[in-house]
């Protein structure tokens, strides 16, 4: 479903990304984890299109997300870890405008709503303006924006950021369903127990580069220890602590996405 060919990202002379290569079949649960200014963020920018690779190609569902973005955008289903959203506008109409955009019929717009907006407990606000939400919110009214199009693959950064704890559970109930039902999930965070829960696989990068792809047992495995996957993350990453944080643009609008 995504495949990250040879990638690599500079910024005038800074290595963010190096020569990364990865492929996630369809229906897998990726946790892609580092410490910050690893390289995650860009490589998610990348996959979304936000950003250009100085080389290589990034394919979704074989759709090249450079040669034919606008194919490759519809099969996509983005969820930053700050939600930029049109704050004059209710939740509803925000759902309405994204759908538009994704040429949605009304009919799954308004399924779409009456099942994400209950599930996330949003309905109650649906006519309010968004500038009037809480970050955990405007976060839950983006994963209902992304699903409403029934995207291929999710691209999610730190989801858990703003939720309460049932909220955060309804999320994770979501996302397991979303990949036995064929989606896939490329997911970054800091929260190494979402990955330790959730994942069917982890890449770990530091400096730009992976520096570790398959299970937490093959990774256990591989540093000859039994240990919780923060432990052995730790002693992975352990020269990673001082680099440097990655120079990125602003995001813009959510919106943006489906263009």
């Amino acid at each position: 479903m995504l495949r990250i060919s040879n990638v690599s990202k500079d910024y005038d002379g800074f290595n963010a990304v190096i020569d990364l290569e990865l492929t996630v079949p369809q229906g897998e649960f990726f946790c892609f984890l580092g410490p910050n200014g690893a390289g995650k963020t860009t490589t998610i920018k990348m996959i979304t299109a936000l950003l250009k690779p100085s080389s290589g190609t990034i394919l979704v569902d074989g759709r090249d997300i450079q040669k034919d973005p606008i194919e490759a955008k519809r099969r996509i289903g983005y969820i930053p870890d700050t939600p930029y959203l049109y704050e004059k506008l209710s939740g509803r109409e925000f759902l309405r405008f994204i759908g538009d955009l994704y040429e949605v019929p009304r009919s799954e717009q308004d399924e779409a709503l009456a099942r994400y907006f209950s599930v996330f407990g949003l309905m109650e606000s649906a006519d309010k303006l968004i500038e009037n939400y809480s970050h955990g919110m405007r976060q839950k009214l983006c994963f209902a924006v992304a699903l409403m199009h029934k995207p291929k693959l999710l691209v999610i950064d730190e989801p858990m950021v703003g939720l309460d704890p049932r909220s955060a559970r309804t999320l994770k109930n979501l996302l397991r369903e979303f990949c036995a039902n064929g989606g896939t999930i490329f997911l970054s965070t800091h929260l190494l127990y979402i990955a330790q829960e959730l994942a069917d696989r982890i890449g770990i990068v530091t400096h730009g580069r992976m520096k570790f792809l398959g299970t937490t047992e093959d990774l256990a495995r591989q540093l000859s220890r039994q240990a919780s996957l923060e432990d052995l993350f730790l002693e992975l990453t352990e020269d990673g602590r001082a680099e440097p944080a990655e120079p990125l643009p602003a995001s813009p609008p959510v919106a943006a996405e489906a263009s």
